[in-house]
């Protein structure tokens, strides 16, 4: 059995079984990518709920493993090299997740590159822009008067939006194969009926992501993921 005790995150949120992959997190567009990905790999892994409150992520135990107090995080007690890894950051665990699985992010050097490509796109682009507008639309911003900040991100939306609308004119997945690429992005798309974003960013008038979209959200392993941890 594995020793994960120099890990105090897992005095908080105990292993049940520590032979497995360790997952903290909430079915947020982050949390579920990394739930959704090990249920497409067929990774084993035991899921622990870490909500967005202070009283969680904030919580020494929490930042003890990442310290940006931000959800998703991982245990592996079968780390790369011989001993158990701690990540944080989605992007990178779904990263590693499929060069562990060995699927899933492509099957030569160069479509490797081009699902990393699609995943930075997600999480340097997608990610924190529909997370800005959910702010300043849905949230806290929206009782600004101001309406620059609003305007900048709704515009933004539609301006990523329409990059991936052209991209996936008969595409079936954004990299070619299945990949991680499109479980980054999928979760963020759905956001925006979360955030009631759908129709002033152009959404409802696409028609390759909404597409894209339910297709995705119609494969088994999605559908579980999607709600992990419960």
């Amino acid at each position: 059995m594995a020793d994960l005790s120099n890990f105090p995150i897992t005095k908080r949120w105990p292993a049940k079984n520590p032979d497995v992959i360790q997952l903290y997190a909430t079915p947020t567009a982050n949390g579920m990518k990394v739930s959704i990905a090990l249920e497409e790999l067929g990774l084993p892994y035991e899921p622990h709920l870490v909500t967005l409150a202070d009283a969680d992520v904030k919580s020494p135990e929490f930042l003890s493993l990442n310290p940006n107090n931000k959800i998703p995080a991982i245990i592996d007690p079968n780390g790369p090299d011989g001993a158990p890894i701690g990540l944080f950051e989605s992007g990178a665990i779904l990263i590693y997740l499929a060069d562990k699985a060995g699927k899933l992010i492509g099957n030569t050097a160069t479509e490797r590159y081009k699902v990393i490509q699609w995943l930075m796109f997600q999480m340097g682009g997608v990610g924190p822009m529909f997370g800005q507008l959910g702010f300043f639309y849905k949230f806290a911003g929206a009782k600004m008067e101001d309406p620059t900040a609003r305007d900048r991100y709704i515009n933004e939306a539609k301006r990523l939006l329409n990059v991936l609308e052209q991209e996936l004119d008969g595409k079936e997945w954004i990299a070619g194969d299945f990949s991680i690429a499109d479980i980054a992005l999928a979760p963020w798309l759905k956001g925006l009926d979360f955030y009631g974003a759908t129709a002033v960013t152009g959404y409802d008038d696409l028609k390759n992501v909404p597409a894209y979209v339910d297709r995705f959200f119609a494969r088994p392993a999605a559908q579980k993921g999607s709600k992990i941890p419960s």
